[in-house]
């Protein structure tokens, strides 16, 4: 039975904070045990594939967890949802995912807000996000339309602990998670200028994956 959407926004918030905050935070725990950026990244990597498989079973039976505006876009494109919800779960989201970066941030004992210098906008990492996002949104819904959805939390999680690693980008694929990740001046920060072209890309990973699924999975 579908939840109350009341019910549904408050678990797209939780979750979008908690994303936010694993991410953020184990980049910062990262950067504090380890002075080797590979060993770093390996850290934030595992740490995030791990508490995105959890977060996934903790949260799909409510919202279908999807934590990324552009989850909730092809969710609607493809008929899942009603455009209604996506006008409600974006804004969540992104507010989800700005809270998150300040809990991370409060967690290690750094300011609030940090606006981030990490300035990632070249050509190879806005490629990287069309083929980060559009590779999530396949590994999210042909395991949907193919009634393998239990299978979801734990190929979401591989793919991306796989994607930080096979991408330049290290994998953002999600523009409410973009924009959280401007609030911290850490190992997992982006620098607002960076922001709508990564977004763009996001959006651009998006509308492939949707043709994809669509010619692949009818």
């Amino acid at each position: 039975m579908t939840a109350p959407l009341p019910r549904r926004l408050l678990a797209e918030f939780l979750g979008s904070a908690l994303l936010a905050a694993l991410v953020i935070g184990s980049g910062i725990a990262a950067q504090r045990l380890s002075d080797d950026v590979g060993l770093q990244l390996l850290e934030n990597a595992a740490a995030t594939a791990a508490g995105l498989y959890a977060l996934i079973l903790i949260f799909g039976p409510v919202s279908g967890a999807h934590f990324n505006p552009v989850v909730s876009l092809v969710d609607a494109a493809l008929g899942g949802r009603p455009w209604r919800d996506v006008a409600a779960y974006i804004p969540v989201q992104i507010v989800g995912c700005a809270s998150g970066a300040v809990l991370a941030n409060g967690m290690f004992g750094l300011a609030a807000i940090s606006v981030s210098e990490h300035h990632r906008a070249s050509g190879p990492h806005l490629l990287a996000e069309v083929v980060a996002t559009a590779g999530l949104l396949l590994v999210i819904f042909s395991l949907a339309r193919t009634s393998r959805l239990a299978t979801v939390p734990a190929a979401v999680g591989a793919y991306i602990g796989a994607a930080y690693w096979f991408t330049s980008s290290t994998s953002f694929a999600n523009p409410a998670i973009t924009i959280g990740r401007t609030l911290s001046d850490t190992f997992a920060g982006i620098a607002p200028a960076s922001v709508p072209t990564f977004i763009l890309a996001q959006l651009a990973g998006a509308g492939l994956a949707l043709g994809l699924i669509r010619a692949l999975y009818p």
